[in-house]
Formats: structure tokens, sequence, C-alpha cells
């Protein structure tokens, strides 16, 4: 008798989860909070987010502009404007349906991961609020006094690299992708690597080029919210 493989659904976190981007409204909280100059930040961060898009971002160039103001106020500022992030920006974007799917996977034993290209210092607390623990994020360097440098710590979860991390993730639990059955949830075009690797990818709230990669593939399509 074959053993049953362990469940592991893998949740994409903007536009999939969340109806808005939690990256770029970051930059905009920043903004409006005076940490950042509202014309050049918001020029240079409108052109990152278009690279995103479009399938170009230097993800390294990217997070040294993100992380810059919040590297150079220290961790307890972070942790104060964070809060109020949370408050003004993010629940209210926390949907009933996006909690609800969650919840269903945890209720039905799957282990669950929320896979993001963003960076941790965003997305933990969001990740937290969706009661899901184990978070894959775009992990960011330390320096000896355990404060971000603005670069980034091994292999950043974007693109090809959702797959790498995920294996990683997997491995540190004894487990790989014959042991499992694997479920992504993604709106993103630029998450394709990882919804060909999973067996059951599921295009939620899709961008234009992946509703129309999925119904060619008969890929799942499931529209939670209307997008952003």
């Amino acid at each position: 008798m074959t053993a049953q493989r362990t469940r592991v659904t893998l949740f994409d976190l903007d536009h999939t989860l969340l109806p808005i981007d939690s990256d770029h409204s970051w930059g905009e909280f920043t903004q409006q909070i005076g940490w950042t100059d509202p014309v050049d930040f918001k020029r240079r961060n409108d052109t990152f987010y278009a690279h995103y898009i479009a399938g170009t971002l230097d993800v390294h160039d990217y997070v040294r502009f993100a992380v810059e103001a919040v590297r150079l106020r220290g961790h307890q500022a972070y942790v104060q404007a964070h809060e109020r992030f949370m408050r003004e920006w993010i629940t209210p974007a926390l949907r009933p349906q996006a909690l609800e799917l969650v919840r269903q996977h945890q209720r039905a034993g799957d282990a669950v991961a929320i896979v993001t290209a963003t960076n941790e210092l965003v997305t933990r607390p969001i990740a937290a609020a969706f009661g899901v623990a184990e978070l894959i994020a775009v992990e960011l360097e330390r320096d000896a006094a355990g404060w971000i440098t603005g670069e980034i710590a091994g292999v950043p979860s974007m693109r090809g690299g959702k797959v790498v991390r995920v294996e990683q993730w997997l491995r540190r639990r004894g487990l790989d992708w014959d042991g499992v059955e694997t479920t992504f949830y993604s709106d993103s075009m630029n998450d394709l690597p990882l919804l060909e690797r999973v067996d059951h990818p599921v295009a939620t709230n899709p961008d234009p080029k992946l509703r129309s990669l999925a119904q060619e593939r008969g890929w799942r399509i499931l529209d939670l919210f209307e997008r952003a």
C-alpha cells in the first residue's frame, strides 16, 4: 500500500490573499509618515513595481531601496511604524473569504505556508494576521547587532527562487517533492516556476496573462476578490 503523502498548501500573499501589494503599500506608508521623499520615493517605487509586474525586477536593487528608510531608523521605530501600518493599511484589506480559505486548509490538516517575494519585515506580521506561522519571504542580512544591512540573505523568494526556498523548507522538515501533495495559490505570472512545480496550481485573482495560461492548461481559477 502506498503511504499517503503529506498535504502542503502554499499561498502567495500580494493580490492573492490580499487585494493590495503589501510591499508597494509599505512604501506609500513610509511617504505618509514622512520617512521618505514623497516625490522621488514615489517615482522610484512605482518604477520598481512596474518592473515587478513586467517580470524584470532586480530584486537586490529593489530591496536595498525598499528597506533603506527603516534601516536608518532602527528596530524600535520599525515596530511602532509597522503596528500603525497593520492598523491603517493591512487590517482593512483582510478579506473574510481569504481568511476562510486559509482556515479550510488548516482544518483539513494541511501544512500551510505563505511564500512571498516581499521581505520579512513587511510580511511576518501579515502572515501572523492570517494565522500562518510558516513564512517563506525575502530574508534580510543582519549585522553584528542583529539589525538589517539592506542586503538579501540567501536565495530571494522570487520567481524560480520560490521553488528553491520551498525545497529548502521541505528539506528542513524531512520532506521532499515526492513525499508531499502540493497546492499553490498565486495571482502572478512571476510565480509560474512554482505553479508548474506543484501538483495543484490555482490561479487566484490572476493577472490577464496567468488567467489566459490557466485556461489553456486547465488549471483551477479562483476569484476571491477583484484586483486592486
